[in-house]
Order: C-alpha cells, then structure tokens, then sequence
C-alpha cells in the first residue's frame, strides 16, 4: 500500500483511507456486527491505515464498532472522528437534530469519543459542519486546547469554505479538510483546493464514487430505500441518472484500456490530482474493498487527465448533490 502525507503535517496515512459509516449507519440494512469487525481486520491486512467515523454516525454506534475492531491495532492505525452535531431521534446529520461546535461541547464529545475509540488520544478530529452560531476561532481554540492536553493529534474541518479554513488555520493550523470530490462534484477544485495547497493542509474526499453511481452499477432503474439519502437526492432521480450516464461512459472506456473498471479509474483520477489527497470510500463488501484498492496501481497519464477534464468539462451534472435542507449544511 503506498502512504500518502496530509498537507504539510506529520500525519502518514494510507493513499486510500476507508469510510466507515455505512457499516453500522445508513441506508439498510446495515451490516451484522462481528461481520464488519472481521471486515475491518481485514481491511488492515491489506495496508490500509486510514478509517473515518463520526459521533453522529447512530449516534455513537459507529465510533464503537470502529473502537473494538481497531483496538488490536492501535499505534498501527488512524482514526478520524468528528463534532459539530446535537442529537435528536438518532436519524443523523440534519437541521432538525441541529448543529452545536460550542467549545464545552467540542470538549465533551473529545471525553466520550475517546472512551468509544479505546484510544488516548483522536488522531484527527473535524468539525463535521461549519456551526454559523459559533465563531470558527473559537471552534480552532477548543481543539488547540485538546491537542494541548494531548487528547488530540490533529484539526480537521468538513464541507468548510475558504474563508472559514483560513481563519480557523490561523488559531490552529488545520491538517485535513474533509468534503464531497469526484468525478461529478468538482466544486473544491475553485477555491478549496488550492487554498488547500497555499496552506499545506491535506484533502480527504468523501463519496468519491458518487455514492456508488460512479462504480457504473446504477442506472435510471435503480430504486433506493427510503433510509437511503440518495432516496431524497435529487442527483438520483431517474431523470439524473440517465442524463449522468456521459460520466460513466467517460470512465468506462478510459477503463477498457488500462483494464480496470469504473470505480477504479474513478479513484485513480482523484489519487492523481494532488499527492495530498486521501479518498475514503466506504465499503461493506470485500470484493468492492478489494477493487478499490486496485485503483492505487493504475496510472493516468497526463495525456489520459487531458482527456478526462475535457470531457468532462464539456459536460453538464444534473441534480443536486443533496435535498434543499442538506444543501444548507454545506460550504460555509
């Protein structure tokens, strides 16, 4: 497995990290328990050393499920949790549980974090959404305090604007942004990822599948479970995926000759971009695992990226990522 460095941090992680929350969390059914902690030990064999929680994953479920798997292992791994949200009926991250960076509450989600991590310390912990109530300085001053205490290694942020890393840079300097890249969500790429770059501040993509459209397995027949968040995206409404499919016919024949397949050139095009970027797929499945994990091996050429961003540039994405109420979590 290559190893990749976030920003200019001293934090090493592997070159694909893997996201968790679907396995305890999601869209239905989530999987068996003693499965996943297997799948996870698993996951470890084969080289990976980055894994990605949250508090709200549940809540608090998925960060004990991540703890016991990965207690073997610890000092070998990295963990990345987050905070920013209230709990409400336990459906997840949405404006009706509400958002709450207060500072005592950042400190208290680090205490019980902690206890379901079986760890000393949180290896990189993200604000999970920009809180509009609370100054981001003060967020970045909680997490410096925790990091002086040595509960924390690392600060991270998600979904934040350039302005927001800026200022909470300059309190504590910020190892990883977390947010939405792919194929078919190139926002960062205006403004996030070349402060990013400016700053030294590594970047971890989440969904960079698409939330499974860019593996090339969903189409305009596909239905999704009303647990599912692509149930109320509307980026998966028939309508969308069929007129997405230019995408998927992009990489599938970009695939065809370097014989790999969509996800793969998918993850290879992002792992291209910058040596600082960390996918973090998420998997539940070890033939999936194993597939992405392919996607380090593949090399684009730069004639191949030509190809790819001027199609892709000639290309318009329809839909939304996310419904109306979700949108306004985001980019702040």
């Amino acid at each position: 497995m290559q190893i990749r460095k976030l920003g200019n941090s001293s934090l090493e992680v592997s070159a694909l990290g893997l996201g968790c929350m679907r396995m305890s969390f999601g869209d239905s059914p989530i999987g068996d328990k003693q499965a996943m902690i297997a799948f996870l030990h698993q996951a470890v064999e084969r080289g990976i050393t980055f894994f990605d929680t949250a508090e709200v994953y549940g809540p608090f479920t998925n960060e004990e499920l991540v703890g016991e798997a990965l207690e073997p292992f610890r000092g070998q791994v990295v963990i990345a949790t987050k905070f920013g949200f209230k709990h409400g009926d336990g459906t997840g991250p949405s404006p009706s549980t509400g958002l709450d960076s207060r500072p005592e509450q950042i400190k208290r989600v680090a205490e019980a974090s902690l206890k379901r991590l079986r760890v000393e310390a949180i290896d990189l912990f993200y604000q999970h959404r920009v809180d509009p109530n609370v100054p981001i300085e003060d967020v970045a001053g909680a997490v410096k305090d925790l990091i002086q205490a040595g509960k924390v290694k690392h600060f991270g942020l998600s979904e934040a604007g350039a302005n927001t890393i800026r200022r909470a840079h300059a309190v504590q300097p910020v190892t990883a942004l977390q947010s939405e890249y792919s194929m078919w969500w190139r926002s960062p790429e205006a403004e996030i990822l070349p402060t990013c770059e400016e700053l030294g501040i590594g970047f971890v993509p989440f969904s960079p599948l698409g939330r499974g459209y860019l593996t090339g397995k969903i189409d305009e027949t596909a239905t999704f479970d009303k647990s599912d968040v692509r149930s109320t995206s509307p980026r998966f409404t028939p309508e969308a995926l069929k007129a997405n499919k230019v995408v998927i016919d992009l990489i599938t024949r970009i695939g065809e000759h370097k014989n790999a397949t969509p996800a793969q050139i998918a993850l290879a095009w992002l792992l291209a971009q910058q040596p600082w970027i960390v996918p973090i797929p998420g998997s539940r499945k070890l033939e999936r695992l194993d597939e992405n994990l392919g996607a380090v091996n593949i090399s684009l050429t730069a004639e191949d990226l030509r190809e790819i961003d001027s199609a892709l540039a000639q290309m318009s994405i329809q839909g939304d990522r996310y419904a109306a109420q979700m949108n306004q979590l985001t980019q702040k």
